[in-house]
């Protein structure tokens, strides 16, 4: 399936930073790896202390977003502009260093992708380079927990593809390249499971989850485990809850709980829950899903019904609470702050980053007037 006609914004929106805020960038000279971009450091003019967001938006889209920005939370929970970064193209997706000390990035080109390494260690951003990711329009990747390796999953081409991890924080040399069956797979996400022994492939073109064993020493990956869905499911992302898996399905807007044995390395699917309400109609394409920290809650984001459902998490599976409407249009993605106390949701085609406060308690979530305007953006962060 076409995937630029989700890239595409429903209207022009341009930007609207704080006021007196100024976003400008500074090329400095610095050691790069072989291959590499020049590094690029963002003169940062802070309106007020708070937490780092890092913005990643579609700069090939119309309207053109601004690849990777960085904005300030501040104690009210309001998203301030802080700078621009230079040099980050079709920023969709993000990945933490274990460390929490550099930060990956996606760069969703066609035909040649690519990912960036960014230095966050200093409290402001400075890129490190980028490296061509082995395949064509990368989505999703992901930091083995060891440090070593990153991996990267190519929605266009359907390949996953290893990359190691130099000790300076840049991307070192490909180490694996693997292209998943089928006629049109679609790779849309990569992680390592809990038990971190298991490399975990979501696949929405083909329908199906790969189980990967991974060689910490040659970096490479061999299929122990392919999961079949039914045709036309279109999974597009997991998150995992130890011994079990939430599997979100973009083209049915279901979530099927798979149990997880961490030993053997194998999914087994379970219960099928829809992310809809009962009377919700018209076309809706499900995108992104967390749970919570306390493992009591997930939630799902629903592009076309413009909301995120809510789940409590049980003994037996997942148990619908009902749907928020996140003030804007196409949910492509959202993220919970670090304390857990909002939500934040990328609205690509609004092109505005929208707040729900979350209950953590009950789990409910509450529409604010919190609005972050970023032009066809794609996926958000905190360093906290």
């Amino acid at each position: 399936m076409p995937r630029r006609r989700f890239l595409t914004a429903a209207g022009a929106i341009g930007l609207a930073g704080a006021a007196g805020v100024v976003a400008t960038t500074s090329t400095a000279c610095a050691t790069t790896s072989p291959g590499a971009a020049p590094r690029t450091e963002p003169v940062m003019h802070h309106a007020t202390a708070g937490l780092m967001t890092l913005i990643g938006s579609y700069t090939s889209a119309s309207p053109a977003g601004r690849g990777l920005e960085v904005a300030i939370r501040d104690d009210a929970g309001k998203l301030v502009q802080s700078a621009v970064v230079d040099g980050v193209p079709d920023a969709s997706f993000f990945a933490w260093s274990p460390d929490h000390q550099y930060l990956y990035v996606t760069n969703e080109l066609v035909p040649n992708g690519t990912i960036t390494a960014v230095d966050i260690s200093q409290h402001h951003p400075v890129v490190l380079g980028s490296r061509p990711s082995g395949g064509a329009g990368p989505t999703h990747l992901s930091v083995h927990p060891g440090g070593e390796f990153i991996f990267t999953a190519h929605y266009t081409d359907g390949t996953v593809a290893v990359h190691r991890r130099n000790a300076d924080g840049t991307i070192g040399e490909r180490t694996d390249l693997i292209k998943h069956p089928g006629s049109q797979p679609h790779a849309h996400q990569i992680l390592v499971d809990p038990s971190k022994r298991w490399v975990v492939a979501v696949d929405l073109g083909a329908d199906a989850v790969f189980v990967y064993a991974f060689d910490t020493a040659t970096g490479k990956l061999t299929q122990h485990q392919h999961l079949e869905l039914p045709a036309g499911t279109g999974p597009r992302h997991l998150a995992f809850n130890y011994d079990r898996a939430y599997l979100l399905a973009e083209l049915k807007s279901e979530i099927t709980v798979l149990d997880w044995d961490l030993d053997a390395g194998r999914f087994t699917a379970g219960q099928v829950i829809g992310t809809r309400e009962p009377d919700a109609a018209g076309e809706n394409f499900p995108a992104e899903i967390a749970v919570t920290r306390d493992a009591k809650f997930a939630y799902a984001s629903n592009r076309g019904d413009n909301n995120i459902a809510t789940f409590a998490i049980t003994e037996e599976g997942l148990e619908f609470r009902g749907t928020t409407p996140v003030g804007g249009d196409w949910p492509r993605h959202f993220a919970l702050d670090p304390e857990q106390t909002s939500l934040f949701v990328a609205n690509q085609r609004s092109g505005a980053i929208t707040r729900l406060a979350r209950d953590a308690n009950t789990g409910a979530l509450t529409p604010t007037q919190d609005v972050y305007e970023c032009p066809s953006v794609a996926a958000l962060t905190f360093h906290g």
